[in-house]
């Protein structure tokens, strides 16, 4: 199945505001159900525990209200403990008053150099066009001081036709139309592989989740 880049709407907030709301609550349910939360989970516990960290600063990228991030971060395993700070392209989809929230662009991050012990996003990294996948990688691993945490979707034709079949679930119009756009516009774990390179980590690991998910860590 070939990647198809997509305009997801929720991206420049074209809806209402209680359409973009419904949206933001349909992401909130996905990534509680589909295995956006556990993935981030499991993603924070590795590289914590690669590094022998019990307590490590994190910045969350294309954040949005930041909820799957902090879901993530409030149910670490007994002894890890993780301070984030949300960044957003939008300052209307950051969270308030739930810790740190920074409007910026991911392909120049506002930070200098090593200035989180990691970083991470969710379901960020198919929006961008692979040269800009590889800008983004660079940026994550300069202000990272240990790795770059990627949880995505995996494109499959599969995939696809499952979400189609879910769409009368969602709430928001905006959802019906991004969820399908998300999966054409998804990389493949080879794929992935390949841009990861590009940038020159250290090393890279991949690991297959629930639902259709790839978490990837590439190590400074």
């Amino acid at each position: 199945m070939k990647r198809v880049p997509q305009h997801e709407l929720l991206d420049d907030d074209l809806g209402t505001p209680d359409e973009i709301a419904a949206s933001l609550a349909d992401l909130r349910g996905i990534n509680r159900k589909f295995g956006g939360i556990s993935t981030t989970r499991w993603l924070l516990e590795r590289g914590m525990r690669s590094v022998s960290l019990t307590h490590a600063s994190v910045l969350e990228v294309a954040a949005g209200d930041g909820f799957a991030i902090h879901e993530a971060a409030n149910n670490l395993s007994d002894g890890l403990r993780a301070d984030i700070t949300a960044l957003d392209r939008r300052s209307s989809h950051l969270p308030s008053g739930n810790g740190t929230a920074v409007t910026g662009d991911a392909l120049h991050l506002p930070f200098s150099d090593a200035s989180f012990d990691l970083v991470s996003c969710g379901l960020f990294v198919h929006h961008l066009s692979p040269d800009d996948v590889v800008r983004f990688i660079t940026e994550g691993l300069r202000v990272t001081r240990h790795a770059l945490l990627i949880n995505d979707l995996i494109r499959s034709r599969v995939h696809l036709g499952l979400v189609c079949l879910s769409t009368p679930l969602f709430r928001s119009r905006l959802t019906k139309h991004d969820a399908p756009a998300s999966v054409r516009q998804a990389y493949t774990i080879g794929e992935l592989r390949d841009l990861l390179r590009q940038a020159s980590p250290s090393r890279v690991e991949f690991s297959r989740h629930f639902f259709y998910r790839v978490g990837a860590i590439a190590w400074k």
